[in-house]
């Protein structure tokens, strides 16, 4: 997730002799938070349920499910807390995961934040993405982009070429989820490389429970969007599955679908 400012915390920024991407645990009576610099909240895990989806932009990104409902291999760019890792092993019992995570120290924090070990399901690989997707021999059915540094999405995450390489790692009915920060100067250019990699096989929504955050759906193949009854229709199948309303997901990519792209930015600021 990217960073947010939680005052709540009553946290100073980080000294300057601290390495900008050494992550900092913080821990309430209820929350367990990942931060960089002592302020920017990353990925946060309700003590009292460490697997559930605490952030609503992660519950807007399962929406995933509504456009490919049966997802055997997902990949999730950006590990951090673990919050979409472990609410996919717990919730997709026939879908193996790989999570690329580049930081070595945000890996070493996986126990803190009860995400489960390596098995048969779960691969969690320290590595660049761009680099590890460009040579890959995996395709798969879903990828989740939410990979952030102190700095925000590393400029590797955001080039053209890695939103081509994504589309060809992509099944012929798979997609990539990307989570975007509203006031990112580089949001129109995320933009225009999403939509020249998928042309019009683009959906955005906004973020649950986030005035900062959209996400990002583009899917490879060339059927428009499902409508909203079709979208509804899915997300009551899933229900009872999920602890997630997935209702809530798809009322969100209709009323994305209708954005402006050249305005997005102004939308967002308001």
């Amino acid at each position: 997730m990217p960073p947010v400012d939680l005052p709540y915390l009553g946290l100073r920024s980080a000294s300057p002799a601290q390495a900008a991407d050494k992550p900092i645990v913080v821990e309430t009576e209820h929350l367990v938070s990942l931060c960089f610099d002592g302020r920017g909240m990353q990925s946060t895990m309700l003590r009292a349920a460490p697997d559930a989806l605490a952030l609503g932009y992660t519950r807007t990104m399962m929406g995933f499910l509504l456009l490919q409902p049966e997802p055997a291999r997902v990949g999730l760019i950006g590990l951090g807390g673990g919050s979409l890792v472990k609410y996919c092993h717990r919730n997709l019992p026939n879908t193996h995961l790989t999570a690329i995570e580049i930081n070595p120290d945000v890996i070493a924090l996986r126990d803190r934040f009860h995400i489960p070990p390596d098995d048969e399901r779960l691969t969690i690989i320290c590595a660049d993405a761009a680099q590890h997707l460009s040579t890959t021999a995996h395709t798969f059915d879903a990828l989740l982009l939410d990979g952030f540094n102190a700095d925000g999405t590393p400029s590797e995450l955001c080039s053209a070429a890695f939103h081509d390489t994504c589309r060809a790692r992509l099944n012929d009915d798979g997609v990539l989820v990307v989570n975007l920060l509203g006031d990112d100067p580089r949001l129109g250019d995320r933009l225009a490389r999403l939509h020249a990699t998928f042309g019009s096989s683009v959906a955005l929504a906004p973020a649950e429970d986030s005035a900062g955050n959209v996400i990002a759906f583009a899917w490879k193949h060339d059927a428009p969007l499902p409508s909203l009854e079709t979208l509804i229709e899915r997300a009551d199948r899933h229900r009872g599955q999920h602890g997630i309303d997935l209702v809530e997901a798809a009322v969100r990519i209709e009323v994305g679908a209708g954005y402006d792209w050249t305005r997005l930015s102004a939308c967002l600021a308001v």
